[in-house]
């Protein structure tokens, strides 16, 4: 059963643990193939292995982008609006690794319409090492309980 929880169900402090998801040979297959990025580090493995990573790794926007999955559950039926991010690529991301999101409240504030308001969260992509790949803030939008839907 997934939970959703509103504005006012959240305190500064706060930490959620994500579940786990493991990066694919597929993700990076098919993320390479919508975003145009065939980067030699993503796709060539024979390339990859002379780097600096031995291997390919995937892109960091794909990590990016399953940490909003891993993370959508909490605020999936609140959410109104993703308004801000700031991120930091800390580690490369490997095909195989097992990666959870752990995020803490940071900020809360009211909105001018009283029937939501901003929250910003501080969050870490953390590998099965325990390592943190990427770290960084988002900020949404969030309906209160009493947000009426239009239509």
């Amino acid at each position: 059963m997934i939970t959703s929880f509103f504005f006012e169900d959240f305190q500064v402090g706060q930490r959620f643990v994500t579940k786990a998801r493991t990066v694919t040979e597929a993700d990076v297959v098919n993320f390479a193939a919508l975003t145009w990025d065939h980067n030699q580090l993503h796709t060539d493995a024979e390339y990859a292995a002379t780097t600096m990573y031995g291997q390919r790794i995937a892109h960091g926007l794909l990590g990016v982008a399953i940490h909003t999955g891993l993370a959508s559950s909490l605020t999936e039926y609140s959410v109104l609006a993703f308004l801000e991010m700031s991120w930091q690529f800390k580690l490369p991301l490997f095909i195989g690794d097992t990666i959870h999101v752990e995020q803490v409240v940071k900020e809360m504030r009211e909105h001018e319409q009283k029937d939501r308001g901003i929250l910003t969260f501080e969050k870490e992509l953390i590998n099965q090492r325990g390592e943190v790949v990427q770290a960084g803030t988002t900020t949404v939008l969030l309906a209160k309980r009493c947000y009426k839907r239009e239509g």
